[in-house]
C-alpha cells in the first residue's frame, strides 16, 4: 500500500503552468519534495484545534492517499479505489438482491461500512438513502456512497484507523475516512480512460478533469468534473439446459438456437452512467477571516442485469423452476433477463466561516445533503395482470436529508507542559430525514390472472396456476410502504491533548449526544497517548467508547411480497413483509424500538522511522454491543409457521403472514492487527524505488445473542439463524496483503501491485452446504510515460494474470455460481485500460 505520498504540495506543483524548459526540473522538485515529505504530511483527521500532527507523530494510526494513487489504476470510482489501496477494506463481487446488487456494500475490519464515518473537507456526508436490506454482507447497511464524490476533486484521502465516536458522533467506530478537496488555486488537468475486460464486455470510458482559479487576495476556486460510462462485462454465468417447457417430452426446436447463459446478474451486472461534479473555495474577508465553500453534485444512471427467468419446468442444473408459471409466453416466448433501474441524483453544499475572536480560532459552518434515488424495472412484468401486463415500471423512490451545522473553537494555553495545552470544545445540530415513496399501482398489485389450461405447452405445464402479484425479480413499494421519518440530534464535545513532557502526547476528548427518537441519549469518550522512547521509535494507543445511532432507514424501511395459490377455486393471498421496527405487526411479535449499538476499542501500536524506512504494527480490538441485525424470516413453514400468523391475528395484524425487521440482537467482538512499511530507495542510476507492504487482519466472534422475545417464547423459531451468525464471522477474508512498488526514471514511471485476499466461506443453514474458497493472488500493473511537460500517457492491467476464484465442487446451478458470490476481487478476470492526461 503505497500511503503517506504524494500529498497536496506535490499535486499542487505538477498544476502550475510552466515552461517547457522548466518542466522536468519542476518535476523533479515535485518528487523530491513529496519523498522528503513523506510521514511529515499535517493531518486535520482525529486532530482537533490548532496543533499541527503529522502522520509520523499521530498517536493513532492514519494513512494519507495522495492523488497520484488515486489516478494510477483503471478501477472506477473511490470505493473500488480504495479497496485497491486500503487492506481492511473488501467488497463482495455480488452484493445480493435489491438495490445491494447495484451499489456494492463495503466491509472495513470485517465491519460493515455503516461503522466508519466519512467526512468531506472534515464536515459530516449524508449515507445512501439506498438500504442493503437483501445484501448477505454488511446485511442492512446504509452507508455514505464515496462513489458518488469526484476522484479529479480529491486533494488526498486521510484514513483514520481507529475509533472517534468521542470526536465526530455516531458511526465512527471503525474508524474515519476524511475526504480533502484538491484547494490547488492554478492550472489544470484533464485525462480520459478507456478499457474492458480480458473476456469481453465491461466497457469502461471515463473522463476526468478539474481546474483552478485565484479568488481574490490568496483565494481560490477549484472545479471538477467526472463522467463515465461502465459497462456490464460478459456473464460469468454457466448455460442452463432449457429455456422452454418441454413438448411432448423433447425440447422445444427453438432451443436450438437460443442463447442458454441468460443469467446476465452473474458477474458485473450493471451498466453505469455516472456524472460527478464539484467545487472547492475559499475567499478571505480579512487577516484573520476566511469565508469559504464546497459542493458535489452527482447523477447516476444504473441498469443492472438481476434475475432471468425461463418458462422451463426446470431451470438451472434441471432443478425445479419456481418462476416458470410467471413467464408469460404471449410477452416473453423464451424467457428473460430483467433489469433493475437506478436513476440517482446526489448533492452536497457546504458553506462556512473561519475567524479569530478574542484569542480564539473560530469556525462556524452549515452543510446539507441529499440522495434522492428514483426505482425502476425492465423487461420485466406483473404476472398476475396477464398478457396485457407492462413490461417498464416506475417502483418507487427513496430520499435521505442531511442538514450539519457545526460552531467549532479553539485555542491553546501554555500551563508548564513540554508543549501548549490545546483546547477544542463544540456544539453540533444535525437533521436527517428517510423517505420511502411508494411506485406506480402496476409494479405491486394483485391483478388476478389465472394462467388457462389450453392445451398449449406452457398450458399443459401451468395451467390453473395463479401467478403472484407484483415483478418478477423485484418488489414495488406499495403505499402500505411508504412512510418519512425524520429527527434531530444535538452534540456537545471537548478535546484536550499536550506533550507532557518532551515525547509524551496525551489526549483526552469526550462527547454528549442527545437524539429526539429511540437512539435518545449517548456519551463517548477517548484517551490517547504517543511515547518517543528514541529517536524515530515510539508506542501509541488509546481506548475509546463510541456508538452508531441506527439508522432512520433501518427503523422505518418496509417492503412486501405477496404470494398467491390456487385451492381449488379459490386464490389464496400469502403476504411476507419486513417490517418497521415500531409497526404494530412488528410490535406483535416482540420487536423493540432500535437502540444505540454501543462499542469500546482498545488499541496498541509502535512505529519505526529512519531515514528512508517507516514500520507501523497496530493491533485492536473493538466490542460492539447491541449490534442492530435482520432476524430470519417468521411464519415461514420451518420458522413458526401458521403460529405466528395466529399471533399476529390475535393483536389485529390480519394481512400479514410471515416477516423480518431489524433488532439490537448480538454482541460482537473483532480483534485484528495491521502492518505498514515502506521504503524508499533513491539511487542516481536507475531512479527511484517506492516500495509498500501492508498487512490487514482480523476475526470477528458473535460473543452473545438475545434470547427470542416473550412474544415468541413458546414457539419452536430461530431469531438470527446459522447463516446470518455464519456470513458475520466468515463471509469476508480475515486477511489481506498488499505489496507495491512504484518506480520512477525520468519520463518512465511502473506501478506494480500484488494483492493477496485470505479465504472466505460462503455459508448455509446446513454446514454440509458450505462452499469455503481459498485465498489468491492478484496482480496488477501500470506502466506510464511523460511525453512531455503536458501529456502523459499509461497502460495498465487489473487482475493482470486473469485471476478467478476457485470452483468450489460440482458446478453450482442454484443461482449461486460456479464461483460463489462473495469474491472481494470479482468474477470476471482482468481487465485492462489506457489513460492519456493533460496538464496546462
Amino acid at each position: 500500500m503505497t500511503i503517506l505520498k504524494s500529498f497536496a504540495l506535490a499535486a499542487s506543483v505538477s498544476l502550475i503552468p510552466i515552461t517547457a524548459a522548466h518542466a522536468e526540473a519542476a518535476a523533479d522538485a515535485a518528487v523530491d519534495a513529496a519523498a522528503e515529505a513523506e510521514g511529515s504530511a499535517i493531518i486535520v483527521t482525529g486532530a482537533r484545534g490548532q496543533t499541527q500532527r503529522s502522520v509520523a507523530d499521530s498517536p493513532v494510526p492514519v494513512d494519507v492517499i495522495g492523488p497520484a494513487e488515486l489516478k494510477s489504476t483503471g478501477r472506477t470510482g473511490l470505493k473500488e479505489i480504495l479497496g485497491n489501496i486500503i487492506p481492511s477494506l473488501n467488497m463482495p463481487a455480488l452484493g445480493g438482491g435489491g438495490t445491494s446488487a447495484s451499489v456494492r456494500p463495503i466491509s472495513i475490519r470485517g465491519l460493515s461500512g455503516d461503522y466508519v464515518l466519512v467526512l468531506v473537507n472534515g464536515k459530516r456526508r449524508h449515507t445512501t438513502s439506498l438500504i442493503n436490506n437483501l445484501s448477505r454482507i454488511s446485511g442492512g447497511s446504509t452507508p455514505v456512497d464515496i462513489d458518488l464524490i469526484p476522484t479529479s476533486g480529491v486533494g488526498h484521502i486521510e484514513v483514520l484507523r481507529d475509533g472517534a465516536a468521542a470526536q465526530y458522533g455516531s458511526d465512527a467506530i471503525s474508524g474515519v475516512i476524511n475526504i480533502i478537496l484538491d484547494n490547488t488555486a492554478h492550472g489544470g488537468d484533464l485525462s480520459i480512460t478507456g478499457g474492458q475486460q480480458y473476456a469481453g464486455g465491461g466497457e469502461l470510458v471515463q473522463l476526468s478533469g478539474s481546474y483552478g482559479a485565484p479568488l481574490g487576495d490568496g483565494g481560490f476556486l477549484r472545479l471538477s468534473l467526472e463522467a463515465k460510462y461502465h459497462d456490464r462485462a460478459k456473464s460469468a454465468a454457466e448455460p442452463i439446459p432449457y429455456l422452454y417447457p418441454l413438448v411432448n417430452g423433447q425440447p422445444d426446436p427453438r432451443e436450438a438456437g437460443a442463447d442458454h447463459v441468460i443469467a446476465g446478474g452473474y458477474g458485473r451486472s450493471n451498466r453505469d452512467k455516472i456524472i460527478n461534479t464539484g467545487y472547492n473555495a475559499e475567499l478571505p474577508l480579512g487577516e484573520n477571516t476566511t469565508l469559504y465553500s464546497f459542493s458535489t453534485v452527482s447523477y447516476r444512471d444504473i441498469k443492472d442485469a438481476r434475475g432471468a427467468s425461463v418458462a422451463a419446468a426446470t431451470g438451472y442444473g434441471g432443478q425445479a423452476n419456481t418462476q416458470g408459471a410467471s413467464v408469460l409466453p404471449q410477452i416473453y416466448p423464451g424467457g428473460f433477463q430483467a433489469y433493475r433501474r437506478i436513476r440517482e441524483w446526489d448533492y452536497q453544499a457546504a458553506v462556512g466561516i473561519r475567524s479569530q475572536l478574542a484569542g480564539w480560532d473560530v469556525d462556524l459552518s452549515t452543510s446539507y445533503g441529499q440522495d434522492n434515488v428514483k426505482l425502476g424495472a425492465e423487461n420485466t412484468l406483473n404476472p398476475s395482470l396477464g398478457p396485457s401486463s407492462p413490461v417498464d415500471f416506475f417502483m418507487g423512490r427513496q430520499k435521505q436529508d442531511l442538514w450539519v451545522n457545526n460552531l467549532d473553537v479553539s485555542r491553546e494555553y501554555d500551563v508548564g507542559f513540554a508543549k501548549p495545552l490545546n483546547v477544542a470544545f463544540g456544539v453540533e445540530h444535525r437533521w436527517e430525514r428517510f423517505q420511502n415513496i411508494a411506485g406506480e399501482p402496476d409494479s405491486y398489485r394483485d391483478g388476478g390472472y389465472i394462467i388457462p389450461a389450453d392445451g398449449t405447452p406452457f398450458g399443459q405445464l401451468y395451467g390453473g396456476r395463479s401467478p403472484s402479484p407484483g415483478l418478477v425479480s423485484f418488489t414495488g413499494t406499495s403505499p402500505a410502504d411508504e412512510i418519512s421519518l425524520s429527527r434531530n440530534n444535538l452534540a456537545a464535545y471537548v478535546d484536550l491533548s499536550t506533550d507532557l513532557t518532551p515525547g509524551w502526547f496525551v489526549g483526552l476528548a469526550g462527547r454528549f449526544e442527545h437524539y429526539s427518537d429511540s437512539a435518545g441519549n449517548t456519551f463517548s469518550a477517548k484517551a490517547s497517548t504517543r511515547i518517543e522512547l528514541a529517536p524515530g521509535l515510539a508506542l501509541r494507543g488509546g481506548v475509546n467508547t463510541g456508538f452508531r445511532a441506527p439508522s432512520l432507514a433501518q427503523t422505518g424501511f418496509s417492503t412486501t411480497q405477496n404470494t398467491v395459490t390456487v385451492i381449488g377455486d379459490e386464490r389464496v393471498l400469502t403476504v411476507s413483509k419486513f417490517l418497521p421496527v415500531t409497526s404494530a405487526a412488528a410490535l406483535a411479535l416482540g420487536a423493540k424500538p432500535l437502540k444505540p449499538e454501543k462499542s469500546l476499542n482498545f488499541t496498541a501500536g509502535i512505529t519505526y522511522e529512519s531515514g528512508p524506512l517507516r514500520l507501523t504494527v497496530d493491533a485492536y480490538q473493538i466490542r460492539i454491543d447491541d449490534r442492530i441485525v435482520k432476524t430470519e424470516f417468521l411464519g415461514t413453514a420451518s420458522n413458526g409457521g401458521s403460529a405466528i400468523k395466529a399471533i399476529l391475528e390475535d393483536n389485529g395484524v390480519e394481512d400479514v403472514d410471515s416477516a423480518q425487521f431489524f433488532t439490537n440482537a448480538i454482541d460482537t467482538r473483532t480483534r485484528g492487527v495491521d502492518v505498514v512499511g515502506e521504503y524508499t530507495l533513491d539511487t542516481a542510476s536507475v531512479g527511484t524505488f517506492r516500495l509498500s507492504a501492508a498487512y490487514s487482519y482480523n476475526k470477528t466472534k458473535i460473543l452473545s445473542v438475545i434470547d427470542n422475545p416473550a412474544e415468541l417464547s413458546s414457539l419452536n423459531v430461530t431469531l438470527f439463524g446459522r447463516q446470518a451468525r455464519r456470513d458475520l464471522v466468515a463471509a469476508t477474508p480475515r486477511s489481506k496483503v498488499v505489496l507495491t512498488s512504484n518506480w520512477s526514471s525520468g519520463p518512465v514511471k511502473v506501478l506494480a501491485r500484488a494483492t493477496r485476499y485470505g479465504g472466505y466461506t460462503e455459508s448455509s443453514n446446513v454446514a454440509a452446504s458450505d462452499r469455503t474458497f481459498g485465498g489468491k493472488w492478484i496482480a496488477d500493473a501500470e506502466i506510464g510515460y511523460q511525453l512531455t511537460s503536458a501529456l502523459d500517457l499509461a497502460v495498465g492491467a487489473n487482475n493482470l494474470f486473469d485471476t478467478y476464484p476457485d470452483k468450489n465442487g460440482a458446478i453450482a446451478f442454484d443461482g449461486s455460481g460456479q464461483y460463489g458470490g462473495f469474491a472481494p476481487f470479482g468474477l470476471n478476470g482482468g481487465f485492462y485500460y489506457a489513460r492519456v492526461g493533460v496538464k496546462f
